[in-house]
């Protein structure tokens, strides 16, 4: 039997990334040897991811990189937002980005064959982080972004790293870009402009957001206040030529009947049109990149003040920690009480 040392040990932890009494016994199973004792290890690390697999990991961090005229970003997950602070953790999601960035995979499963830096496959990488750390660490989900010699990225990340973004501008320079991203990071657009929703997505917002006038309603109702108006309108894709025109005949009959002179009307019917147009796509305004008010100039929307500076939005990702994930809801005192009694 051969005689187990510290520095031994001390070796295959730096080998393994295991911890120390998990090295020691890897040692002792295999006599020693060092190579046998690294796939004994990794072989328990598979049994324990496999016991890992159900869990729901729904914390994490998202990575991003750019290389050149390609960026990435990715989100990797954990159990718990403790381990998305632990450095083996943070260095592995950082990998993941630049392993993205530059091989540009189609899918998770191209992505998961590519070699990291520690000659590992992905998949085997996150095999061994989930032994290692000791929670289910998981790859999600990535986009590769290009653009070309004449664009901007701008890449951004907010709250620790649990928002990524990287955005993609015609004209302009890369601090307008990073300024975009910003933006994106912080009012949630889901696309770029009306163009990019669907009519039945603009339809279901519209009867949500008409539900909740009515909730408010009813508690103007109790102190006397009226009513709100509900919205006919959501979207800029609904306001058609006709209803334009319709709306803008509508607005001269107010005036006439306001007893307004008709020589002052087109100083009056642009304003009143501008808020037309506001209070009719309020779910553009919602998810939609370019009918948001831009952060940095709260007077403009973000196409109106991208078009003042000769520039413009080509795309977009941004990804949140966990959005869309169905998150478990755990009772702690209860699973203390089922450790305790084995």
């Amino acid at each position: 039997m051969a005689e187990i040392t510290a520095k031994l040990v001390k070796e295959l932890r730096e080998k393994s990334g295991a911890g120390v009494m998990d090295a020691k016994k890897a040692l002792v199973e295999t006599d020693g040897d060092m190579e046998k004792a690294i796939e004994f290890l990794r072989e328990k690390g598979m049994a324990k991811a496999a016991k890992k697999a159900d869990r729901v990991a729904a914390e994490g961090l998202t990575g991003v990189y750019v290389d050149g005229n390609v960026a990435a970003v990715v989100e990797v997950n954990s159990e718990t937002d403790f381990v998305a602070k632990n450095a083996q953790f943070v260095e592995l999601v950082k990998a993941t980005a630049r392993v993205v960035a530059e091989n540009k995979p189609a899918n998770n499963e191209e992505a998961l064959a590519l070699v990291m830096p520690s000659g590992e496959t992905m998949e085997k990488e996150y095999v061994n982080a989930t032994a290692t750390i000791g929670e289910k660490i998981s790859f999600r989900r990535f986009q590769v972004v290009e653009k070309t010699d004449a664009q901007h990225f701008g890449a951004y990340q907010h709250n620790g790293g649990r928002i990524g973004v990287i955005s993609v501008i015609e004209g302009g320079d890369d601090a307008l870009a990073k300024q975009i991203s910003m933006h994106i990071a912080a009012m949630k657009p889901t696309v770029l402009s009306y163009k990019d929703l669907e009519a039945e997505f603009v339809a279901d917002q519209l009867a949500q957001m008409n539900h909740k006038i009515d909730q408010d309603n009813e508690a103007r109702a109790m102190v006397d206040k009226p009513a709100l108006p509900h919205l006919q309108y959501g979207s800029k894709a609904q306001l058609t030529d006709e209803v334009v025109a319709k709306a803008e005949e509508d607005i001269k009959a107010e005036l006439a009947a306001e007893g307004k002179p008709e020589k002052i009307w087109d100083k009056i019917i642009p304003g009143k049109m501008n808020r037309f147009m506001l209070d009719n796509t309020k779910v553009d305004q919602e998810f939609t990149l370019l009918a948001q008010v831009y952060i940095m100039d709260d007077s403009k929307t973000v196409e109106q003040y991208m078009e003042s500076v000769d520039a413009s939005v080509v795309t977009f990702v941004r990804y949140e920690v966990g959005e869309g994930i169905e998150k478990q809801e755990s009772d702690f005192a209860a699973e203390v009480a089922a450790q305790i009694n084995g």
